[in-house]
């Protein structure tokens, strides 16, 4: 039997299995076999490949790719956007190779591209659909385009991605798995697990081969999150979702987080500039030296959560080890000027001057 079969096989039966204490084990076990045989089947799928990789280097800030279905209307969207020249028509799979341009939004450069439409069945390889959703696991967002008259794709495609490994909007589950030569499987929480069970997580990792471990467990996981953990090659990423085309329609009811937009008429467009921009995390830090002015025209790019620390790392080497102190001018402080050091958080739009040891 086929893996594509042999997973739909194990899938049914989940389907048709009542829930319970006394299946929970049984249901984690077809979970477990199913991630595997998923991911024997991705193995010998790339080993099979000639290689059509789009190959596109990435620049800029950040990377965003824009993943559809075909005819959304994602090259009039990147053309409008930036200033990319993707080919436009009225048919379907107009987009044969990866069109990059280049965003810029408030001092960041964000590289958009602009990649084949998606269709039923991509994660299974159908229509260069690994090809596509492979770029997606390098992206730093994902943007999913869908129109007026497909809404339902947007989450359509969510499961695509799902189905090769990319979690949107998520967090990697907070669990250190360490392995063992021996002493069997000893699992520590910090927090009440309703929603998976000590012999559960032994289960996954026994489907796994993995017999001797510590695992340490802090937030309330599922058997999902924690086959997850065992696998260890999930990406976590931003998205944002857009319908396109609202300007062909009347009132429509927009599903909760999807943005409306029309590519055409160029509506909707600054607020999904907005949102990408947020769902990014940037910060943006302008230099002060010590005794001039600052330069507000081209800020340091940074995460949020970003410290003093990581700003001089950026700078030289030099801003580290004869650190002394920064002076700090922002909402990240209560006092224009304030002194701080290398561990302090700095926030968006923060001035900051690095006092260095002569």
């Amino acid at each position: 039997m086929a893996y594509e079969d042999r997973i739909t096989a194990l899938q049914e039966e989940i389907t048709k299995t009542k829930y319970n204490k006394a299946t929970q084990l049984h249901i984690g076990r077809l979970k477990a076999k199913i991630a595997e045989l998923k991911e024997r089947e991705d193995t010998l799928k790339r080993g099979k490949g000639k290689g059509l990789g789009f190959g596109v280097k990435k620049t800029g800030h950040a990377t965003v790719v824009f993943v559809g279905l075909p005819s959304v209307g994602k090259s009039t969207l990147i053309n409008a956007l930036t200033n990319a020249e993707s080919k436009v028509a009225a048919y379907e799979f107009t987009t044969l190779n990866v069109i990059p341009g280049m965003m810029s939004y408030g001092g960041v450069n964000i590289q958009l591209l602009d990649v084949p439409g998606l269709i039923t069945g991509a994660a299974g390889g159908k229509g260069r659909g690994r090809e596509i959703l492979s770029m997606v696991r390098n992206a730093d967002l994902a943007l999913i385009v869908s129109d007026v008259n497909k809404i339902q794709a947007g989450e359509d495609i969510k499961k695509e991605l799902e189905g090769v490994g990319v979690r949107l909007d998520k967090k990697p589950p907070e669990v250190v798995l360490k392995k063992r030569d021996k002493g069997g499987i000893a699992v520590t929480s910090t927090v009440k697990l309703t929603r998976i069970s000590s012999d559960e997580i032994k289960e996954v990792l026994a489907s796994q081969g993995i017999l001797n471990a510590d695992v340490i467990i802090r937030e309330d996981i599922t058997a999902d999150e924690m086959i997850d953990v065992v696998w260890g090659n999930r990406v976590y990423i931003p998205s944002v979702v857009v319908v396109n085309k609202t300007d062909q329609v009347g009132s429509i009811r927009m599903p909760s987080g999807y943005l409306p937009i029309s590519a055409a008429k160029k509506t909707g467009l600054e607020r999904l500039r907005e949102e990408i921009f947020k769902k990014l995390r940037f910060i943006r830090v302008f230099l002060k030296p010590q005794g001039g002015k600052a330069d507000y025209s081209e800020p340091m790019i940074l995460h949020e959560g970003a410290t003093v620390k990581d700003m001089c790392g950026r700078l030289h080497k030099d801003f580290l080890t004869k650190f002394r102190y920064a002076l700090v001018w922002g909402r990240s402080v209560k006092h224009d000027g304030q002194r701080c050091g290398l561990n302090h958080v700095l926030k968006d739009k923060d001035t900051v001057t690095i006092v260095r040891e002569l």
